[in-house]
């Protein structure tokens, strides 16, 4: 089971949602609310137009409740028919919805819109995964985000089989060039950072072996690999690991001109990660639907 996504959050984001398509609340669908009676009741089906893998399934249900408040409608249940994570077919149905169809049509858009999109950066991830199986690295994702969407996107790795990197800029420090020139050194910046907030994780960007040897010397534990070609990765990656019976275990993380078909031959360097910024900012969403069906 995934961690799952918190329900306050989920409907924050339904809200703004709705709001961009209904306008403020309460709102208006002017074609739907003109043609179909509030006592019209009707059956949809969520249908897979491809295949992949799914994910936001877990916000339908919070989407048609809120439609139907906002509306004054009765209540649409649904039995979702696959879980999240789930990898699916063409034509397989994925949730079942019953209830006013003047709810359904409303709804459609805003449901379809969040979980295409999370079912695109599973089935993304996905791959990447299965690529890595076996290699001992794993896939990451990275704060490269749709702003506003962040829980759902990095849930939605989740689903993919990848894993979370920080959430934001608040829960692991993550020392960059800028902040290297800022500080004086890549030792300075670590010091800064242990000073400042002694209970927070450190990540340090190293795109040479000076720098990746100088970050572990000044204490970090966690260092991101920026860019560097294959041969330099391994040469750091051994360095690194050579040194850790004295400096205790070091994550290495590999980033940067990253592909699928790079992947396998990146992991067997000995990096812990690989960091995909494409798996959020680059995914295609899964093509869904939601058909309504025949009295």
């Amino acid at each position: 089971m995934q961690q799952q996504l918190d329900p306050a959050w989920v409907a924050r984001v339904v809200q703004v949602a709705l709001d961009e398509d209904l306008g403020p609340a309460p709102g208006r669908d002017v074609t739907s609310q003109a043609t179909i009676p509030t006592d019209a009741a009707g059956t949809a089906h969520l249908v897979a137009r491809a295949e992949g893998v799914v994910a936001g399934l877990v916000v339908v249900q919070e989407v048609v409740d809120q439609v139907a408040t906002r509306l004054g409608l009765a209540a649409v249940r649904v039995d979702l028919t696959v879980e999240d994570g789930a990898h699916v077919w063409p034509g397989e149905v994925l949730a079942v919805l019953v209830g006013p169809v003047q709810a359904l049509l409303v709804a459609e858009r805003t449901l379809l819109n969040l979980a295409s999109r999370a079912s695109g950066v599973a089935t993304h991830t996905r791959r990447w995964a299965q690529v890595l199986d076996g290699t001992g690295a794993q896939v990451l994702d990275t704060r490269k985000t749709t702003p506003g969407l962040r829980a759902l996107e990095k849930y939605a790795v989740r689903c993919g089989g990848g894993t979370n990197k920080r959430m934001g800029l608040y829960d692991v420090a993550m020392v960059k060039d800028n902040h290297v020139v800022a500080a004086g050194s890549v030792a300075a910046a670590v010091r800064a950072v242990q000073e400042r907030f002694p209970d927070v994780a450190i990540q340090v960007e190293a795109d040479t072996l000076d720098q990746a040897l100088e970050a572990v010397a000044a204490g970090a534990r966690f260092l991101l690999l920026d860019n560097m070609p294959t041969p330099l990765l391994a040469e750091v990656v051994a360095t690194v690991r050579a040194g850790e019976p004295s400096t205790g275990r070091v994550e290495l993380e590999a980033t940067g001109n990253l592909t699928l078909e790079r992947a396998a031959e990146v992991a067997a360097t000995g990096v812990d990660y690989l960091s995909v910024g494409a798996l959020t900012h680059s995914s295609p969403i899964l093509d869904l639907a939601l058909d309504l069906q025949a009295s």
